[in-house]
């Protein structure tokens, strides 16, 4: 194993081989990495928010009731020190988000479509299917807003129907009661 050296290489001369690898994948972080690193760290903002909520839950108010000073600063101190973590822990996704989204700037996005395999894999029936889904997607669409219109007026037949059966048997109660 080599040692670095401990005089920094000269300006025109470039750094040895093992440290340009060691600064190639300090820069190129894993993106699923960094998201199990967010993943994480948004557990540790809720775990930290729930244990403030439980401090604030269990905190007396001061009222002179049964009030002792020490208890109350203690659990101000943990408080206190819950919200800088906190703090904290949303300046460290502030960072992984905004690594995530570097690292994936580059990226093209594929529609779903593409990802999911299809039985018969050829590329020409795909795109006859992707070109004509368009067309299909406004008929449906006009179709669905067909549909709810008249799902809208079966409803409100049935409500006006259910209005008139409840006045009936309103009535045919009130005559019974009369009656009696």
């Amino acid at each position: 194993m080599t040692t670095p050296p401990l005089v920094p290489p000269f300006v025109g001369q470039p750094p040895p081989p093992q440290q340009q690898q060691q600064t190639q994948a300090a820069r190129d972080v894993n993106t699923s990495l960094l998201c199990r690193i967010g993943q994480e760290t948004v557990q540790d903002i809720v775990l930290r928010t729930m244990e403030i909520f439980q401090l604030l839950r269990n905190m007396q108010l001061p009222n002179g009731v049964t009030y002792h000073p020490n208890t109350h600063q203690d659990r101000l101190g943990k408080l206190q020190e819950h919200l800088r973590m906190l703090s904290v822990l949303f300046r460290k996704l502030r960072l992984v988000y905004d690594k995530c989204n570097e690292n994936c700037a580059g990226m093209d996005s594929i529609p779903p479509e593409q990802l999911i395999p299809f039985v018969e894999d050829d590329g020409s029936k795909h795109e006859d299917r992707s070109g004509g889904q368009s067309h299909l997607t406004s008929e449906e669409r006009r179709e669905i807003l067909e549909v709810n219109k008249k799902l809208k007026q079966k409803n409100q037949q049935l409500k006006q129907v259910m209005d008139q059966l409840r006045n009936l048997i309103w009535e045919i109660n009130s005559m019974l009661a009369v009656r009696s």
